[in-house]
């Protein structure tokens, strides 16, 4: 049977399955998301569906009352919405290009070695590490809230600690999130093992799809994961007022 692409809706269930908010509330047509210092997928607003003048009035107060920016993240069915917010001053963040292919596809590049080291908790080092990136205690309770199977991975370079991932399942899909690696270490093949590695455990544990999302300015990221097959599967940035 040959791999059928997610939606972007479908993409976007994978994310909150994988990289949780620690609540989740509806105003009105919006869905709210409390994130503890988790960074802003899990501290946007996103709306199921129109939202009137009013409605984003009352997301705004509701935002404001958890002690969180407005902000919103908008995705490429809600165009009327983004015009909305433009008009009331928000300004455009982090554009994000969403990719996904089938896990066999990555799973052939995985080196077999101990490139990636697997852990079900996050180790010392993997935490120093991503502490370089900023990552730091609000994610890993991201991570730590994920319900599903994942894995923490270690990438190694010359045998020294170089780069630190997370993976989770979510039904038959599988996202990769949190790939740091160290400065020195970068542009020597890393982040195409990891990634590959992270595929294959997700094969193992019986997952069709892979996906993960980049910031779309990061150039050299996005080329890493069309060169690995991945496809381009939507779009979505966010809308700060602050």
């Amino acid at each position: 049977m040959s791999w059928q692409a997610p939606t972007e809706a479908e993409i976007l269930q994978t994310v909150d399955a994988t990289w949780p908010a620690a609540r989740y509330f509806e105003s009105g047509p919006f869905t709210l998301r409390l994130g503890h210092d988790g960074g802003q997928r899990v501290s946007a607003a996103s709306a199921r569906g129109p939202a009137n003048k009013a409605e984003i009035s009352a997301a705004e107060r509701s935002m404001l009352a958890l002690g969180q920016a407005r902000l919103f993240m908008i995705s490429g069915r809600d165009s009327e919405l983004d015009s909305a917010l433009e008009a009331r001053g928000y300004s455009v963040k982090d554009p994000v290009t969403m990719f996904a292919c089938s896990v066999e596809t990555l799973a052939q590049h995985d080196p077999k070695d101990l490139t990636g080291i697997r852990s079900n908790a996050p180790l010392e080092v993997m935490k120093e590490i991503w502490a370089a990136g900023r990552i730091e205690k609000g994610r890993l309770a991201v991570m730590n809230r994920a319900k599903g199977a994942k894995t923490y991975f270690l990438g190694r370079v010359d045998d020294r600690p170089a780069g630190a991932a997370f993976v989770a399942m979510h039904g038959q899909s599988a996202m990769l999130h949190a790939l740091e690696i160290l400065p020195e270490h970068r542009r020597k093949g890393l982040g195409l093992a990891m990634t590959a590695a992270a595929a294959a455990w997700a094969a193992e544990h019986g997952a069709k799809t892979f996906s993960l999302i980049a910031i779309t300015a990061n150039q050299a990221a996005c080329g890493l994961y069309r060169q690995l097959g991945m496809q381009e599967l939507g779009h979505y940035h966010y809308r700060k007022k602050d």
